[in-house]
């Protein structure tokens, strides 16, 4: 269970980033009756750190606050050849006794600098992938998506994305009813599709027509009906070609990945909230049949249905 939550913060660390994770993990919202972490930011050692934006802040703790952190969230700084000895031996006690460590932005060379990318998949700001990967070859750089779970290690692209990797711990850990409360109260989306690939700087095709918001919100409250790209086009008052390819400007995936990824999001609210049957959740998430979903729930989430209504409601009262 996910209880006490430390952050790193380096000379130069990056504010938004560190306040992501403060927003995520650092406020009280017992009243909403959501979790209460035990929060706090650590560094090499603790008094005035001073920040990329010019002003500084006090760190209460040093590197043995992490010996009982759950979670260990090393945020983007200043990018440096060495790191403090101290951090990096906390990092990887952490990891060996079963704690995660996630990275958001540069924070990725502190996790690199401990060895906890060797071997592991990870990610960081589409500006910075081939100096990490220089920096580190032993691990497999993924430029294109927001962010990569390693299981204990969590690593994120720049920025933003850091803010999609906290909630998908939380989501992990605590269920999607509590992410997306959280996410409310942040005034931001609880799950975003596609990659940071949408976001590198290079010139796009100028876009045709509107928005495809309205028709993104359709989608989202029509999930059980047949939503092919012709149909979805014509909804859209496009061609089929110009449609597809606007869908892949504004969300970074296609239509079909992404509606199948809001059904496995209903699926999910629906497995935790409610005792429907898998066949009827299927049927009412668009997925048609119980084989169709848990192939699903299987190939993106890495488990079952009934197994994650038991992890997330307990003992489930239907077959």
């Amino acid at each position: 269970m996910l209880k006490d939550v430390v952050v790193v913060v380096l000379e130069e660390a990056h504010p938004f980033e560190l306040g992501v994770a403060c927003e995520v993990f650092g406020l009280d919202r017992s009243e909403q009756g959501l979790p209460v972490y035990d929060f706090a930011v650590a560094s090499d050692r603790p008094g005035p750190i001073r920040t990329h934006a010019g002003f500084t802040i006090d760190v209460p703790h040093g590197p043995e606050r992490l010996a009982s952190a759950d979670l260990v969230i090393s945020v983007a700084s200043h990018r440096r050849e060495g790191y403090p000895p101290e951090l990096l031996l906390g990092l990887r006690q952490a990891v060996e006794r079963g704690a995660r460590v996630l990275s958001i932005c540069s924070g990725a060379y502190l996790l690199g600098a401990a060895g906890l990318l060797d071997g592991r998949r990870c990610t960081t700001h589409w500006r910075h992938v081939d100096d990490l990967a220089a920096r580190f070859p032993l691990a497999t750089l993924e430029p294109d998506v927001l962010y990569v779970d390693e299981g204990q290690v969590v690593t994120s692209a720049g920025t933003a994305a850091g803010i999609d990797a906290c909630l998908h711990i939380v989501r992990q850990e605590q269920g999607s009813e509590v992410a997306r409360a959280i996410a409310r109260r942040m005034v931001v989306a609880p799950h975003r599709d596609g990659g940071q690939a949408q976001y590198v700087e290079r010139p796009l095709p100028e876009a045709e027509g509107d928005s495809l918001a309205g028709l993104l919100d359709w989608m989202r409250h029509h999930l059980d009906q047949e939503a092919t790209v012709d149909r979805l086009a014509a909804r859209a008052h496009m061609s089929p070609r110009t449609f597809a390819r606007r869908f892949q400007q504004e969300t970074g995936t296609t239509p079909h990945r992404w509606l199948v990824g809001q059904r496995l999001l209903q699926a999910q609210r629906m497995l935790e909230s409610t005792d429907e049957t898998v066949d009827a959740i299927a049927s009412a998430t668009g997925f048609g049949n119980a084989a169709a979903l848990r192939h699903h729930f299987g190939k993106w989430l890495g488990t079952t249905p009934l197994a994650y209504r038991r992890t997330f409601r307990g003992p489930s009262p239907v077959d």
